[in-house]
């Protein structure tokens, strides 16, 4: 990794073999992006396109005639200046109430170590692990400072970016957009991909052109949401899953974002991420400062799998908690689907022992132990546990369950509050309300202010004294509420604009701080699955709740999308009971654990329910994910292409390239349909691979380019696997 500066001091050159970043001070003072891809040896200058007169265009200050501010590539751009396209950064001065601001390079250098983002989540690096440029923008005038941050890894096509603005001047300041990144692209055409959906649908791919203007996808819900996840790409028209150029963004925040691209009138093309300027404002007093969210950006030359892979090797190295990245997850029985509310410590003793003999090795009482009666309307907020469902209490399941010989979690949902509830009727004014207004529930609950340092403090002291006066191995901390009423009582009216980003820096308080305390628990992220699945959550959890819906015809599509930015050790995925409690589908049982096990095993069920045979099909499932499993949780996760829309297949390949897991799935069983064949990634094409399943030698070569034939499946929602072992 190098970080090599021009003799004229004009040139940043970043590079660590795989990409190039590259950014130049024009004129003294602007600072333009001239090349972000696939990495060069040094920086000549010959890509820049040279300026050209234009009409009815603002010249830069300083410049001669035919450098114009409107299709200048601004590493920084700001409104008001001549370029009319997206910015990065708008700041109101007091002085004047305007939002003109120039900032002009200042200065540039390389870091020692990659730096910490006060409050936020960001990727880790150790010493010679990554290489930081650190570049600073100053407007004199009005008093404002910008640090860019550039982090390049090690052998990989990402990079880390971020921005923090600081009022280095005597008004008061009030910044109304802040992107974590503004990124300037040539002008060609591309493909703009997102992640969209609703709960129980969630990361479905939408690929469309890119047109002249702004396209966007947002979330203004107060978190990430399964409406729209906090990405973007742009790829070759051309791009494939295994070929093709392909841009991508991905932030780091579990809050209101925004991902933006324009194509402005000439075709060039601004790409930006970060927190949704339609919810936020902060004021800046002098000599303070504030840090955006941190963006990671990927440059991949191998289509979609390429990007997928570059993602999976940071979050699993340098952003999830360092003990869970590489540790093998227990197989699960969740008591949700089994019992919903109506818990009992009768009903968790038969279950827990039925899947004790069934090789359960974890087993987590969701929701309902703390509840007043049997539904959701009551005691959010107090967590106690209800002594007419467990008349021991908690501690009598806990001996339970770990007298089976199995570990034991317990559910949460920290961030909300039940109007019956007594913390209500303690603290009303820890509710998100609007004076005034009768505030709207959901899921018969409002949501806890989380910017406010009492709320944090009772949640961390809460958590920890269950954490740290019980035997729990494992927490699965939920989160089923949207942002509604926002408005704070500790917030004076100007700030009220703080409120979405303040309750983040809450939430990640709470949650780095329990954490913290307690390494060995394994914390599990859900948000009605997939509202809150973001890199932000990730860098304290071990594992994130991918949908609530169980059905594995809808999971293989949710999976493939999510498979696009985690690595398979990041996700959970659940057997669950036939009619799907979310769907009605019913599906066998071996297609329903063929497409969990690609991620962390769990079972959601009631197992008093099934019959002999169904028990003894789940242990044979077990005790075949746990011989797989080692090498499973080192696996690179590879999407491949299918012939046709009908399947969805992934492949797990072992780090060592010796072993490979390969599902297929079929949706339709389809009499027109010629047999699919399917052409294999990421095995050493020098050696040959005998399919366990087949008894049938193939070289690595051959399943590259040839593939295999997978036979002919009879039913619907059908799947095969195939574990490739070399010989």
């Amino acid at each position: 990794m190098t970080l090599r500066f021009s003799d004229d001091g004009k040139v940043a050159h970043l590079t660590n073999g795989s990409v190039s970043y590259v950014i130049e001070v024009v004129l003294g003072r602007y600072l333009a992006h001239r090349y972000f891809g696939p990495a060069i040896r040094h920086w000549d200058g010959t890509g820049v396109v040279p300026p050209r007169k234009r009409g009815f265009a603002l010249e830069l200050i300083g410049g001669t005639v035919g450098e114009y501010c409107d299709d200048f590539p601004a590493e920084c751009p700001v409104p008001d200046v001549g370029d009319y396209r997206l910015p990065q950064l708008v700041v109101r001065g007091s002085k004047l109430g305007v939002t003109h601001c120039e900032p002009a390079f200042e200065s540039w250098e390389e870091l020692p170590e990659k730096p910490e983002l006060c409050g936020l989540p960001s990727t880790r690096a150790a010493a010679g692990e990554a290489t930081t440029l650190h570049v600073t923008l100053l407007d004199a005038e009005l008093g404002v400072r910008v640090h860019l941050l550039y982090t390049l890894f090690d052998g990989q096509d990402v990079m880390a970016r971020s921005m923090r603005v600081e009022n280095c001047g005597t008004q008061e300041l009030e910044v109304l957009d802040a992107q974590s990144l503004s990124l300037e692209l040539p002008a060609k055409g591309y493909d703009v991909l997102t992640l969209y959906g609703r709960h129980e649908c969630e990361a479905n791919i939408s690929r469309v052109p890119i047109r002249h203007g702004i396209q966007t996808s947002e979330s203004t819900e107060g978190l990430s949401s399964p409406q729209h996840h906090p990405f973007m790409a742009l790829l070759d028209p051309d791009a494939t899953v295994d070929a093709g150029e392909v841009v991508a963004v991905h932030l780091f925040y579990s809050g209101s974002h925004v991902e933006r691209c324009e194509q402005d009138e000439y075709g060039n093309v601004r790409l930006q991420a970060g927190i949704n300027p339609r919810t936020f404002s902060w004021r800046l007093a002098p000599g303070s400062s504030f840090q955006t969210p941190e963006a990671i950006l990927c440059h991949s030359d191998e289509g979609l799998s390429g990007m997928a892979q570059a993602f999976h090797w940071l979050y699993r190295e340098h952003l999830m908690p360092a003990r869970w990245a590489h540790r093998q997850r227990p197989v699960l029985f969740n008591s949700w689907e089994a019992m919903y509310y109506d818990t009992t410590y009768d009903k968790i003793e038969a279950q827990a022992k039925l899947a004790a003999s069934m090789g359960a090795e974890l087993y987590a009482l969701d929701d309902g132990w703390f509840r007043w009666d049997a539904s959701s309307n009551t005691a959010m907020g107090d967590w106690t546990c209800n002594p007419r469902k467990f008349p021991g209490g908690i501690d009598s399941v806990e001996q339970l369950v770990h007298g089976l010989g199995m570990r034991f979690g317990l559910w949460f949902e920290p961030e909300v509050i039940s109007r019956r509830s007594h913390l209500f009727e303690r603290h009303p004014d820890w509710a998100l309300q609007v004076p005034g207004y009768e505030a709207r529930v959901g899921r018969h609950t409002y949501l806890l202010d989380m910017g406010r340092p009492d709320v944090q403090d009772y949640l961390i002291e809460t958590l920890d004294c269950w954490l740290a006066g019980h035997a729990i191995d494992y927490v699965k901390w939920d989160m089923n509420r949207t942002m509604s009423d926002s408005f704070s009582a500790m917030l004076p009216p100007e700030r009220q604009g703080e409120l979405q980003h303040r309750h983040i820096l809450g939430t990640y308080r709470v949650l780095r701080e329990v954490t913290r305390r307690h390494p060995d628990v394994l914390f599990e992220g859900c948000s009605s699955g997939g509202g809150r699945f973001d890199p932000g959550i990730l860098a304290y959890v071990g594992q994130n709740w991918t949908s609530d819906n169980t059905d594995a015809a809808d999971r293989t599509r949710i999976q493939w999308g999510y498979g696009l930015l985690y690595p398979p050790v990041a996700m959970g995925a659940h057997v669950s009971i036939v009619p799907n409690h979310q769907t009605g589908r019913t599906i066998s049982l071996d297609t329903r654990f063929q497409v969990a096990r690609q991620l962390n095993l769990g079972y959601e069920l009631d197992v008093t329910k099934l019959t002999d045979e169904e028990r003894d099909e789940i242990a044979d499932q077990i005790a075949a994910y746990k011989a797989d499993r080692a090498w499973m949780a080192e696996a690179d996760l590879r999407l491949l292409a299918t012939p046709n829309d009908n399947y969805v297949m992934w492949e797990s390949v072992a780090p060592d390239r010796s072993r490979a897991m390969v599902m297929v799935f079929q949706r339709e069983r389809s009499v027109l349909d010629a047999q699919g064949r399917f052409q294999l990634r990421g095995l050493d094409e020098a050696s040959d691979y005998r399919i366990e399943e087949t008894g049938q030698v193939a070289g690595g070569d051959t399943l590259a380019r040839v593939g295999i034939c997978v036979p002919l499946m009879q039913d619907d929602y059908e799947a095969v696997t195939y574990h490739l072992l070399r010989v």
